[in-house]
């Protein structure tokens, strides 16, 4: 006995009815109308769709050769629990993490051996000169705030990373929509028309990276990227002096979701760029296959500083290599809402001075809220000049040059909607 097949509407997800008197398919729930035949190809190319299989072989790290440790310690800081390392001859410090004095704890033990390091390029006076021009062009920092800061207390910190390589595999679908409008005496017209984008294809990542370190914060790590991995060396202990070297505490295995989440963003943007001519792309299904996916395990160069004001911990972080250096700053609030209250007043007089003019602001409340909206944006925009420190979305620095390779693109018509909506009426 046959089964009926069941039509899933791509537009609100209900089961499709056949209707006799449009000879089409149509959606009982939203009615919209669909082909059979491009139902069908839909359905097709939903059946064959799989889920993504990001395996990788977790092998990075080497094993510490005998007597190689003999110089490292182990320090801890009693207040936060982060574990460094640094040589014999460190003296008495303070954590890189909250700034409370570190112990000693005895012999350097530790799991694996990084593979690679990226030694220091810049120096304690170029970390010094770099917090200082972060601060340069803010106009909603607290003076204060500047002239209170102990700059001097600034530590060089190599931090723990997984560096992930892979070559992907990827098949990806899209929404997407092209819109049309017009008008006639009552109504106006928006008609979108719906379309099933599919791309497929081949790109490749060097050395996306993932702080090893559960202490360091991540969105910090991230934002002091990129790192030039060309610059790397193979691990040497005689690059720790001088400076402390943080503990790995976060395995390469439970790296990999992040590693994969950065791969994944990536892939879909870098193929969504070759989906052109519609108003808007949005992503629907993913499919990555990994090969070659493999791990490092390295050191990267930071400066860390920490810093209160007001109570309130501030955390800077310079990348060692290139110098860029990134941290949320604190807003003056009074500053902040005089600024929003002088534009405010600025606005409403070269837009009430305009209305004279081009006739267009005359309404006394379309001017005030012109004035209001153009005030917030512009202290806002100021107010997100001190925030530097985000989560990357992807891993495009470190996607290989001339590795990505279209080998699928298709574009599938599915259906249209017109919406309606009626003119104002003219007061006059």
């Amino acid at each position: 006995m046959s089964t009926l097949q069941e039509y899933k509407c791509p537009c609100c997800g209900g089961a499709l009815e056949f209707n006799s008197s449009i000879q089409k398919m149509k959606c009982p729930f939203c009615d919209t109308e669909f082909e059979m035949e491009i139902l069908e190809e839909y359905d097709a190319q939903l059946e064959n769709e799989q889920a993504s299989d990001m395996n990788w072989d977790t092998s990075a790290g080497q094993e510490w050769a005998e007597g190689e440790t003999a110089g490292l310690k182990t320090y801890v800081c009693k207040s936060c629990g982060g574990e460094i390392i640094g040589d014999d001859t460190t003296a008495a410090t303070s954590c890189p993490y909250c700034d409370n004095p570190i112990v000693l704890m005895g012999q350097f033990s530790g799991e694996l051996k990084p593979d690679y390091v990226i030694p220091f390029k810049q120096d304690k006076k170029a970390a010094v000169e770099g917090l200082k021009k972060h601060y340069e062009g803010k106009i909603l920092l607290p003076k204060v705030f500047k002239d209170q800061n102990h700059i001097e207390e600034v530590k060089g910190v190599y931090v723990p990373f997984w560096l992930f390589d892979a070559d992907a595999t990827a098949s990806i679908r899209y929404k997407a929509t092209k819109e049309r409008r017009w008008s006639d005496d009552k109504y106006n017209y928006v008609e979108t028309k719906y379309y099933s984008v599919k791309r497929g294809g081949n790109i490749g990542f060097n050395t996306v990276p993932v702080d090893g370190s559960s202490k360091m914060p991540d969105d910090l790590m991230e934002s002091v990227e990129p790192y030039n991995f060309s610059d790397a060396v193979p691990f040497q202990t005689a690059y720790l002096a001088g400076y402390l070297a943080d503990k790995y505490d976060v395995s390469e295995a439970d790296s990999i979701n992040r590693a994969n989440e950065r791969i994944t963003y990536s892939t879909e943007e870098e193929f969504k760029k070759t989906v052109t001519g519609y108003d808007s792309v949005t992503t629907e299904h993913t499919y990555i296959n990994l090969e070659n996916a493999q791990a490092k395990y390295a050191l990267y160069p930071v400066w860390m500083l920490n810093t209160k004001w007001n109570d309130k911990k501030y955390t800077f972080a310079m990348n060692g290599q290139t110098g860029k250096m990134v941290g949320d700053l604190p807003c003056d609030n009074k500053k902040y809402w005089l600024l929003t209250f002088i534009i405010m007043i600025a606005l409403a007089i070269v837009v009430f001075g305009l209305s004279f003019i081009i006739e267009l602001f005359s309404n006394p409340i379309v001017i005030a809220i012109i004035s209001i909206a153009g005030a917030f944006i512009t202290t806002g925009i100021m107010r997100g000049q001190l925030k530097s420190v985000n989560f990357q979305s992807g891993a495009t620095e470190y996607i290989r040059k001339d590795s990505m390779k279209l080998t699928e693109k298709k574009d599938l018509y599915m259906y249209r909607k017109v919406n309606r909506t009626e003119k104002p009426k003219n007061d006059n």
